[in-house]
């Protein structure tokens, strides 16, 4: 596959001849378009001194969709041809039958540019990246002795998007990715524990590859790994939590956000259906989906329908003011889109998505808020989690947490997971620090067997009466 810039209209396809295939398929349809992406990715990992997996993936196919009231035709190919094309047409056309939809007004345009257009994958030579991979590892054995195993990854990949619509306009984008990991295991007297950092967003490898970046990671793991490896059993029962700024704002991506995604309200599906305007968090609490944030994890120039994407309020001083919407479901809830029409890749259809999804910080100093803590769990560090979007209900794992008694931060807790229902959660929330951070760009959404990048943030935010499940208290 050609590193030449993707141009399907210039190659594979005629523009004119395209165009008239998309609104043949769309007559009677109230939406539609043909989506075209190449993709091509690279990840390098060295596990225990040697370098474990080397792989390179590389795609490119072309989606057709027509969208008539709430039914989807979609039909995909990897062969970007006219006669590929027209026989997707005939499938999707299925889903129009006898028509009678009028088509929507397409998306306004856009000159705005959120990242570079580079290839982060031929940016820096194969031979250093290993080198890179090398130093880590030695960097981070040499940092204690107790490390006994290191695990390093970098990866990069660009995807490019070619979407054509049916009124004539055709959107492209350019998206690249990188992220650099450094995981590590210590031991000590027969205990292991493990710890990790990872950062990266959309721009070249070249910072991540500076040795000030990559040792704060390792640092940074091994502090987590030491931190754990001194932990002791999580107590159970019910008490208020404190979580901490950045990455923790993956709890509020579960718990909350998918819960505003537009599709699950229209169906009634949601905790949050029917309650735009109501109050669903405390006074204080805004929360906000932008994916106009340059160079994040989760910003999108445009969305994978060609609408460009938004700094979207969600919920404003605690009220229900938006839904993230697609432009399908934005349709049929009788409101605009707002730049959240995702997919994983050509071979499936758009849905409403997360971008970059955050609290806004309070005024509060974030010692004060732990100073204020009586009897709960600091929680500054999250693995995976889980979420039930019909009420809400979540359970998630804590990889980096502390006991609190009247105010002093305790020994390490090992073994915590946090449970509750978001819109309690929401409700429950006692205090906003003023320090609130984005995440270093490592987070991953899934939704329907789709997986897209995300960003999470939020400032420290202590929330009253979460259940903890550990060990007996």
């Amino acid at each position: 596959m050609t590193d030449a810039p993707f141009r399907p209209f210039d190659s594979a396809l005629d523009l004119d001849c395209s165009l008239a295939q998309l609104r043949e398929s769309l007559v009677g349809a109230d939406d539609g378009e043909l989506f075209l992406e190449r993709r091509r990715a690279e990840a390098l990992v060295l596990d225990d001194g040697r370098i474990k997996t080397a792989s390179y993936d590389a795609s490119e196919g072309f989606g057709l969709r027509a969208v008539r009231g709430e039914v989807t035709g979609y039909a995909h190919g990897t062969d970007i041809s006219e006669s590929a094309i027209r026989r997707a047409s005939e499938t999707v056309r299925l889903a129009v039958g006898d028509g009678g939809g009028v088509l929507a007004p397409g998306p306004q345009g856009t000159n705005r540019k959120l990242y570079t257009d580079a290839d982060p994958i031929a940016g820096q030579a194969f031979p250093v990246k290993v080198e890179t991979l090398r130093e880590i590892d030695a960097y981070a054995r040499g940092l204690d002795s107790r490390v006994v195993q290191v695990t390093a990854t970098i990866a990069a990949s660009c995807q490019e998007v070619a979407i054509l619509r049916p009124e004539g306009t055709l959107v492209t984008d350019t998206r690249p990715m990188t992220r650099v990991t450094v995981s590590v295991i210590v031991e000590d007297e027969g205990r292991r524990e493990a710890g990790s950092a990872s950062g990266g967003g959309r721009f070249l490898l070249d910072g991540l590859m500076e040795p000030a970046d990559w040792q704060s990671k390792a640092r940074e793991a091994l502090r987590i790994a030491l931190v754990n490896l001194r932990a002791e059993p999580a107590p159970a029962g019910v008490m208020d939590i404190v979580l901490g700024p950045g990455w923790p704002g993956i709890l509020l991506h579960e718990a909350i956000g998918h819960g505003l995604e537009g599709d699950f309200n229209r169906k009634g599906s949601s905790a949050f259906a029917g309650l735009m305007g109501q109050r669903v968090a405390a006074p204080g609490v805004t929360v906000l989906d932008d994916g106009t944030i340059p160079d994040r994890r989760g910003s999108i120039t445009v969305d994978d329908e060609g609408t460009p994407s938004g700094k979207n309020v969600l919920i404003e001083d605690g009220i229900l003011v938006g839904y993230m919407q697609d432009r399908q479901n934005a349709r049929l809830m009788g409101v605009e889109p707002t730049g959240n029409g995702r997919r994983e890749s050509y071979a499936h259809a758009p849905m409403p998505r997360m971008t970059n999804t955050y609290m806004l910080g309070g005024e509060t100093d974030p010692a004060d808020i732990v100073a204020d803590l009586r009897d709960g769990i600091w929680a500054v560090g999250f693995g995976g989690g889980q979420v039930d979007i019909t009420n809400g209900k979540f359970v998630f794992s804590c990889t980096e947490a502390y006991r609190v008694k009247d105010g002093k931060v305790g020994a390490p807790v090992k073994g915590a997971t946090l449970i509750g229902d978001g819109a309690t959660a929401l409700q429950q929330i006692r205090a906003l620090g003023n320090d609130m951070a984005l995440d270093p760009g490592m987070g991953n959404c899934g939704k329907q067997g789709q997986w897209v990048p995300v960003g999470v943030g939020q400032p420290t935010v202590m929330i009253g009466g979460l259940t903890v499940g550990g060990a007996a208290a």
